[in-house]
């Protein structure tokens, strides 16, 4: 991630879009770096400008902000060095959190959340932490969304080249610690846990901390 941090803005309705520029623009380490107002959009933006995050609704005419994250992953454009994605909607439904987290984002933003709560989760998503509103991670604590899905074989697959430790870290982060906790839970130094958080992700395909938890949600003990 650059000093500054570069965003993509990715809304279909111009007001909307403006709104959200201005405020992530009267940041002093955060630049607007183009918009887009469709998922289709979004995607040559992103694959022009090479954002730090992408702030992207849900809900757009056209391509959806959904498709636009699953075409990002199979272009191979996010996770750790690439674009981050934050998904902003008015919608709090289980299925688009589900959904959106599975398919790679870094967190899940209502629309009414507060200024603190939109700049923080960007800072968040570019330093490749989870960013997630506070009604979003309640309602994964309380465990709606991993009392729906069931773990497919390829999940599960997607753990077997884990070792011992790589395990607890994942565990881990599922449980929302972030490294600093998981090294003073682990008795390990910050660095260490930086490259177990690293290689679960490299191994396991995950784009970021957020779709990890969901797949240790889905799969582990």
């Amino acid at each position: 991630m650059s000093e500054q941090i570069s965003v993509l803005v990715v809304d279909d309705e111009p007001i909307i879009r403006a709104g959200l520029s201005a405020i992530l623009d009267s940041q002093t380490d955060i630049t607007v770096a183009g918009t887009a107002d469709d998922g289709e959009q979004a995607v040559e933006a992103c694959v022009r400008l090479r954002p730090d995050v992408l702030l992207m609704d849900i809900r757009m005419p056209r391509r959806n902000g959904l498709w636009a994250l699953a075409e990002l992953g199979r272009r191979g454009l996010l996770g750790p060095g690439r674009s981050r994605v934050l998904m902003l909607t008015t919608f709090d439904l289980d299925e688009y959190v589900d959904d959106a987290l599975a398919a790679g984002a870094s967190g899940f933003l209502l629309k009414n959340s507060s200024y603190e709560e939109l700049t923080g989760a960007v800072r968040a998503a570019a330093a490749g932490h989870s960013a997630l509103s506070p009604a979003v991670t309640q309602r994964i604590i309380e465990g709606h969304l991993s009392g729906r899905r069931r773990p497919s074989d390829h999940d599960l697959a997607r753990l077997k080249g884990l070792t011992e430790r790589e395990v607890d870290v994942l565990r881990l982060i599922r449980d929302g610690l972030s490294n600093a906790e998981i090294a003073e839970r682990l008795v390990v130094s910050l660095h260490t846990v930086k490259t177990h958080v690293s290689r679960v992700l490299t191994k396991t395909g995950c784009q970021s901390r957020a779709q990890a938890a969901v797949l240790a949600r889905t799969t582990l003990p």
